[in-house]
């Protein structure tokens, strides 16, 4: 279960990438929403393995 959400948390983080690139391309009007989604993309990505798995013993 733990491949899981390390999958899914890597899953998460590569399409920031893409999702800050296209805050560039996009119309204006989305332009904010776009790099909004990927700062939140990142930060559950890095949250996942914080809070979910725990520590390693």
């Amino acid at each position: 279960m733990k491949i899981f959400a390390v999958v899914i948390a890597l899953v998460l983080f590569l399409a920031s990438f893409p999702l800050f690139a296209y805050a560039f391309w996009v119309p204006e009007e989305w332009a904010a929403l776009t790099f909004f989604l990927g700062i939140m993309s990142v930060t559950l990505s890095l949250a996942i393995p914080f809070n979910l798995l725990g520590r390693r013993d």
